[in-house]
């Protein structure tokens, strides 16, 4: 919403000179926070946990995708980067190759490119085909013994090319992974809140079918502050309290995040920023593809709201 937005600034000063404690103590901008938060989501997400960073919900989203499953494998894309906890450099291939490989447990699908990737948009049905791809890792896992917890996934890959899986990927990849026992987590870190334009949540571009069982924010959803969530369903978080260990986070969800949360999302709303998304994104991509027609060097311009990828080859 942009550096030093007044609105922000205001909302944290004022909360800060009145009380900032933990989530153990009970505050009202923690619940109303939460009320407004599920209000942009699907209704099935009911359940939300508050955090400091991207990375923390990511990892609590590995936890809470396992303690439901009891399974452990996780299925990520090819390029994948999900945060900088040892837990998800070990599901981020972007990461661990340059480190210490691949982990058993870990399993690699390709990303839905359909400009440079296994199937392109020549190709008959490119959807069946890369939700086909992970249906058969799957079914490798399974002749090994393993059992998959989670299909952990960038709702649009960013460190991967700045991808836009086509429409209906998720619902077929989905119904692979419930089939299997699994969860979908969708990671709208880097792509929630607006970004994409026509929809505040990146995986609703898939359809209004589809629904994950798990969503990660962080970025923007601070702006600048440290500040994350995961939100999930009823079913799932039950799973995660029945172990008798509650999950508790000594500065995730303090009145003075939550002051600062509201207040973005009221600035969202109030700057009308998701029309300014599609209208900046459409204005930015109808000049990249302009540039494209003159210079060879651009092979594919694609993207949605102000999430845009301009992909260069030789």
């Amino acid at each position: 919403v942009g550096h030093c937005h007044p609105d922000i600034v205001k909302a944290a000063h004022e909360q800060n000179q009145l009380l900032n404690t933990n989530s153990r103590y009970l505050h009202d901008n923690l619940v109303d926070y939460a009320e407004r938060l599920s209000k942009t989501l699907p209704e099935k997400l009911c359940t939300f946990y508050f955090l400091n960073s991207g990375s923390e919900a990511n990892d609590l989203a590995l936890r809470l995708a396992r303690q439901y499953t009891k399974h452990e494998d996780v299925i990520v894309l090819n390029h994948a980067y999900h945060g900088h906890l040892t837990s998800l450099i070990d599901i981020s291939p972007y990461k661990f190759r340059n480190l210490e490989g691949q982990k058993e447990w870990v399993h690699v699908a390709p990303v839905p490119d359909t400009y440079r990737g296994l199937y392109r948009e020549d190709h008959e049905d490119s959807v069946t085909a890369y939700a086909d791809e992970v249906k058969n890792i799957i079914e490798h896992a399974h002749k090994r013994g393993r059992k998959i917890a989670a299909f952990f996934v960038e709702s649009l890959p960013s460190v991967g090319g700045q991808i836009i899986p086509p429409a209906g990927y998720f619902q077929k990849v989905a119904e692979h992974v419930h089939k299997a026992g699994g969860v979908f987590i969708a990671d709208e870190i880097q792509v929630g809140f607006g970004r994409v334009g026509k929809h505040f949540w990146a995986f609703q571009l898939q359809g209004e079918d589809f629904i994950p069982d798990i969503v990660t924010m962080g970025k923007p959803i601070g702006n600048g502050h440290p500040l994350a969530c995961v939100a999930t369903t009823k079913e799932i978080a039950e799973a995660f309290a029945a172990t008798g260990v509650e999950y508790f986070n000594t500065f995730g969800g303090n009145p003075v995040s939550c002051a600062i949360g509201l207040a973005v999302l009221d600035v969202i709303e109030k700057e009308h920023l998701q029309a300014h998304a599609t209208e900046v994104g459409n204005f930015l991509m109808k000049i990249l593809k302009e540039q494209q027609i003159k210079h060879p060097i651009i092979g594919d311009v694609r993207g949605c709201g102000l999430f845009i990828g301009v992909d260069l080859i030789k």
